[in-house]
């Protein structure tokens, strides 16, 4: 068992898992590009199918010509808090395999899943960095796609605010008592010996 930040793991893991969460509440300190791009570095390293490494990660930090841009991408409530974040991020997925031979593209199965891994990876060097980073789908998709310019054969799978942690005073009260830590559920009820249980 590991515990750290106020919550505890049911096996021994490294205390960074515990460490990452997503919080709300930044700081709104601004962020140097190369504190960023060892962030985007770290998801850079993910691991994927057949190396294809099929995410792209568009990109501004809070103060530059496209932080507005990206900040109107999202839905109005995370707009509401996202604003104060030092850098933004779209993790982007190539929704086909481009074999190195040239051969035709297919679709890809795995693109979603490898652009998981690289926000995984993302989220985890945030916190080494001292930074936290908050992954959300509350996207206006449609939007999104069309003012950073992705081409039909990506796909947008999420938005993600970086930042040093700020005091939850700068949130709506609605959202002040849900700003900690959260817990997950018992290991049993996600991981299944043998066959699927529902």
């Amino acid at each position: 068992m590991t515990a750290s930040n106020n919550r505890s793991s049911e096996y021994d893991i490294d205390p960074l898992f515990l460490d990452r969460w997503s919080p709300r509440a930044f700081s709104g300190e601004a962020m140097s590009k190369e504190a960023l791009f060892a962030i985007l570095e770290a998801g850079h390293w993910a691991p994927s199918a057949f190396n294809m490494q099929p995410w792209r990660f568009v990109y501004a930090l809070k103060g530059d010509a496209h932080f507005d841009t990206l900040l109107g991408g999202l839905i109005e409530f995370n707009q509401g808090w996202a604003k104060n974040a030092s850098a933004l991020v779209y993790v982007v997925s190539d929704t086909l395999s481009r074999p190195a031979d040239g051969s035709a593209p297919k679709p890809s199965r795995s693109h979603s899943f490898d652009a998981g891994a690289a926000w995984g990876y993302m989220a985890l060097q945030a916190v080494k960095s001292g930074y936290y980073a908050h992954a959300m789908t509350g996207v206006d998709f449609d939007k999104a796609s069309s003012v950073l310019g992705v081409p039909g054969e990506y796909r947008i799978e999420a938005a993600v605010a970086i930042g040093k942690l700020g005091d939850k005073s700068v949130l709506p009260e609605g959202l002040q008592a849900r700003e900690v830590p959260n817990n997950r559920k018992p290991l049993a009820e996600v991981a299944f010996e043998g066959n699927f249980k529902a």
